[in-house]
């Protein structure tokens, strides 16, 4: 296992606006029941209220073992010293279908509570999930006419081992990439979506109350983020950093993510290999949002490919003094690479790149122009660079960066304006931290690639590769893996349908 260098690790490149995710706290719930293969115990449990607002009852599945293990069931607050038969049956109380399992009846205790654990078979199980697809819900009837009559109420799934909170501006499509995951993972869990760093911290104590052991968090602020990994370890629960680090803490078990060094290091060989052997090309450096890791990673991985080519000329800085005043160091320290981040800041935002562009542009000379190589950090803010450059009349030529395989980007790939971007394909880091969790559920530990230190501690790591898109492979990238469809673009490019 290899050992990346202190405060190298980072997350997704893409801080996009949310669309219809206005509220403060979005929850999606994802009904897995399938039992986990070779695990001893599950941690799940479902909650009924029977009656109606639960007036007769509430009804609690604790927990089940798979294969031939046992299914606990509470019940509470039911008509006292009785004997109740209690079945399981699918649908609803309103459309009652077949029994899937039937209890000895239950005698409840003067304060109306009884409980009884019963052995479940595979069948059984298999029974309960297949139930359950499509509704989540399955009829818990308690009670006869011999007993003062049947009360029925609708039992849901509350409770799932897996939480996960990502923010609302994060990669489009995130939230149904995760539901797909989950329903094809051994185990349920619970989507909340965050607007800041506040509401992210609520979903997590949310969550933490509802009794998952894994978070697989994206956090809003990676330094910030680390007071709600704190909580979740301190409740026994494991956490999982999906793409984008939690920094300055013990709690982070695990780290999901793409090779980002590798991928500023791509971003820059594009513009080295346009470069050529040519002398005094204008650079523009820009860069994300200095609260979030990434964009200190990706900074790392450009620089070390593009500092060789500005101390030996190829390139001239235009809009960072201070990158200027360090073009001679091979490597930048993190609080070097901190003061060009202040100065090429982005923050990942459409409005502010375009207005860093604009000012930029102002500040130079017709002769900082021409043909000119722009590190745009992703595709959306490449989006907006690339306009404000192609309007000035003084550039002739502009050869531009991204990241994200944003669909727009991608059309402008194929129309020649955008020159590439670097797709990180979000299907694949998804079924990982889905796998990572499913393994810690289990009692064992995900397959780690590589250790990431977080300013506290090593963590330990899965970093996956990602791919440089052009023109020239638009088809065999996104298309061909089934990402996009051809129909998404017009035009023509090469290898197209």
């Amino acid at each position: 296992m290899s050992k990346v260098r202190s405060m190298r690790a980072t997350s997704h490149g893409r801080r996009r606006l949310g669309v219809g995710l206005s509220l403060s706290l979005a929850a999606v719930l994802v009904m897995t029941v399938a039992p986990p293969v070779g695990a001893a115990t599950v941690g799940a449990s479902w909650q009924a209220k029977v009656g109606s607002a639960g007036a007769n009852g509430t009804a609690t599945i604790q927990a089940y073992t798979t294969g031939s293990g046992s299914l606990a069931l509470k019940l509470a607050r039911l008509r006292t010293a009785t004997y109740l038969p209690v079945t399981l049956s699918k649908g609803t109380c309103a459309s009652v279908g077949s029994t899937l399992i039937r209890f000895p009846a239950i005698r409840t205790t003067s304060a109306g509570a009884a409980a009884r654990t019963s052995s479940l078979t595979a069948f059984q199980v298999r029974q309960l999930k297949a139930a359950m697809t499509g509704t989540g819900k399955i009829a818990i009837r308690t009670g006869s006419s011999a007993t003062g009559g049947t009360k029925c109420g609708v039992f849901t799934v509350l409770y799932a081992p897996i939480g996960i909170v990502m923010p609302s501006s994060w990669v489009p499509g995130e939230q149904a990439r995760f539901q797909d995951a989950l329903k094809a993972a051994p185990y349920g869990g619970r989507i909340l979506i965050s607007r800041d760093s506040a509401t992210e911290m609520a979903a997590v104590e949310a969550l933490i109350r509802q009794g998952i052991k894994v978070l697989i968090l994206t956090p809003q602020d990676g330094a910030t983020a680390a007071a709600a990994a704190d909580e979740a370890r301190a409740a026994g629960v494991k956490v999982i950093a999906n793409d984008r680090l939690i920094l300055d803490t013990v709690a982070v078990d695990y780290y999901v993510t793409f090779d980002n060094v590798a991928v500023g290091a791509a971003q820059a060989q594009y513009l080295i290999d346009r470069a050529g052997g040519t002398k005094g090309n204008n650079l523009y450096l820009y860069a994300g949002n200095a609260a979030d890791n990434n964009s200190f990673v990706f900074l790392e991985g450009a620089w070390g490919k593009l500092q060789p080519k500005i101390a030996d000329g190829t390139f001239v800085i235009r809009n960072s003094s201070l990158a200027t005043a360090l073009q001679g160091n091979p490597t930048l320290t993190r609080d070097q690479e901190a003061a060009i981040i202040g100065q090429v800041t982005t923050n990942w935002d459409f409005n502010t790149a375009r207005t860093l562009a604009v000012g930029n542009l102002a500040a130079v000379p017709a002769a900082a122009k021409g043909t000119v190589f722009i590190l745009a950090p992703n595709d959306f803010t490449a989006l907006a660079i690339g306009d404000v450059f192609a309007a000035d009349k003084d550039v002739t030529k502009s050869y531009v960066t991204g990241q994200d395989a944003d669909k727009a980007s991608v059309q402008s790939i194929i129309d020649r304006k955008q020159g590439m971007t670097v797709f990180k394909d979000p299907r694949t880091r998804v079924q990982a931290a889905v796998a990572a969790a499913v393994a810690f559920l289990r009692g064992g530990t995900p397959v780690a690639t590589t250790t990431i230190n977080n300013g506290t501690i090593d963590v330990p790591a899965r970093l996956m590769a990602s791919v440089t898109v052009t023109r020239d492979n638009v088809q065999a990238a996104l298309i061909d893996t089934g990402y996009y469809r051809a129909s998404d673009f017009t035009g023509s490019w090469p290898g197209k349908p």
